[in-house]
């Protein structure tokens, strides 16, 4: 097995689905906060409780082998207002949460955006405000100026894909929007906001790195058609491109531009903003790896988007076509597929991480990579051998991806312990610790915890 001396072993979270407080210290309404309280919808008011429980939860991330710890930082709990007034408590959580990963050897991996968006900036139009892309970089050069010295490996945004497709195309996310002029601009000002973040990286003289993490689909076909290999080269548009080549070549793909203003109106892509742009690529890509996207050339009927946030009685209820462009195969009668419709296919993570390599060059972190799964979290210890045969199974097909010349430099579970999974909740669970909800969030590794620690321990030697 390879050597993984300097390899990061690690977990990761997010603010809104781990710290609960949504209230205290002074933090301020987020979109998240907004949206679910106003449908009355199960929310992360509390969620693990993290902000109360941090030492207790990195302690297990040491006591666990792991080497670093992914989490992403609140916009709401650090700026209260449009006007950047700054929530000194809020630097302070972090402030104690970046101290105890130091103290516990724990490298912090952090990202700027998760989601959570504050709702005084979503009642402005959210991503489809220029604004805000401005407020972004003011908000992230706050966090290089107050934890530069702590951190070295940061992150603008999390999966802009995700959600930026399911707030403003799908609209099973807020501000649940089903609009595709929308949804270009809304993408269009993510990734403008990214460019501008890094500005101030650069322009501050930081030490380390920043990069972006991608909700990352590599896209097969159904056969080898030339009418199957452009219904791909749209589904990869579509799912990766417009992140990645955007983020690590600064240039967003020339057809899909060109495919889009056909019938949009994209003249709000200033040349100002895509020299930015272009001259603000970043250092690393983050891979967020779940499943592959299997595809077959667009045949018949509306565009349609159907998610299954259920993992009931909404099983094999996914479906997407995108009009004219690619029908997604959710069903392959050769696959298996979990309670909420992910297909579970580590080849691709293999496949998608050589591709990755090969196209921009740049080190790779597996940034999430999990199964979630309904479990009874009284027992003494979840015997979650899914759990390990998942890992196992793409932590082998990384390591193969690694053995043909990928620069991949780290792998983290999703997740460090039982949170709030958006729509569907906290019955999904992901955790390698169990969160006893009902119970006060007790916390209780489950097997694969045990199993994990030990494959770190070993130097991979238990995959053998």
């Amino acid at each position: 097995m390879m050597d993984l001396k300097n390899f990061l072993w690690g977990s990761a979270t997010a603010s809104y689905q781990c710290e609960g407080a949504w209230d205290l210290d002074e933090r301020v309404e987020s979109m998240w906060d907004h949206y679910l309280h106003e449908e009355g919808l199960e929310n992360g008011d509390i969620a693990s409780d993290h902000y109360h429980h941090f030492e207790e939860d990195i302690r297990m991330m040491k006591e666990g082998g792991q080497r670093a710890y992914r989490f992403s930082l609140s916009w709401p709990r650090i700026i209260k207002n449009k006007q950047g007034e700054i929530n000194e408590k809020g630097l302070a959580f972090y402030h104690k949460i970046l101290d105890c990963c130091h103290e516990n050897g724990i490298e912090p991996f952090v990202t700027i955006y998760h989601w959570d968006l504050p709702q005084y900036w979503e009642e402005t139009g959210g991503w489809l405000n220029e604004e805000v892309c401005t407020a972004f970089a003011q908000y992230a050069k706050v966090c290089f100026q107050n934890f530069h010295t702590k951190i070295r490996k940061w992150v603008t945004f999390n999966e802009p894909k995700w959600f930026v497709c399911s707030g403003y195309l799908i609209g099973n996310y807020p501000p649940c929007i089903q609009d595709v002029s929308k949804t270009i601009k809304a993408a269009y000002h993510v990734m403008y906001a990214s460019a501008l973040g890094i500005k101030e990286f650069r322009e501050g003289g930081y030490e380390g790195e920043i990069g972006i993490v991608h909700s990352f689909t590599p896209v097969n076909g159904v056969d080898d058609r030339i009418e199957t290999k452009i219904a791909m080269r749209y589904a990869d548009n579509y799912c990766n491109n417009w992140i990645l080549d955007t983020a690590a070549k600064g240039e967003i793909p020339i057809d899909l531009l060109s495919e889009l203003s056909k019938q949009y109106d994209i003249s709000y892509m200033k040349p100002e903003q895509l020299k930015i742009i272009k001259e603000n690529t970043v250092d690393f890509l983050g891979l967020n790896y779940y499943s592959r996207t299997l595809v077959k050339p667009y045949t018949s009927g509306e565009t349609t988007f159907v998610v299954n946030n259920s993992g009931k009685a909404g099983k094999g209820s996914s479906k997407v076509i995108v009009k004219h462009w690619f029908e997604q195969v959710m069903h392959d009668p050769n696959s298996t597929y979990t309670e909420w419709d992910t297909e579970i296919y580590p080849k691709g993570l293999k496949d998608g991480l050589l591709e990755v390599h090969q196209k921009y060059g740049l080190p790779i972190y597996i940034t999430e990579n999990g199964i979630g799964m309904y479990e009874d979290v009284t027992v003494p210890q979840v015997d979650d051998e899914y759990r390990i045969s998942f890992m196992r199974d793409h932590i082998k097909a990384m390591f193969e991806a690694m053995e043909q010349g990928a620069n991949i430099k780290g792998y983290f579970a999703w997740s460090s312990f039982d949170l709030y999974s958006w729509k569907n909740g906290c019955e999904k669970r992901y955790g390698l610790v169990a969160v006893d909800f009902d119970h006060d969030r007790i916390r209780k590794p489950k097997k694969s915890y045990t199993w994990y620690r030990d494959m770190i321990n070993s130097n991979a030697e238990n995959l053998k």
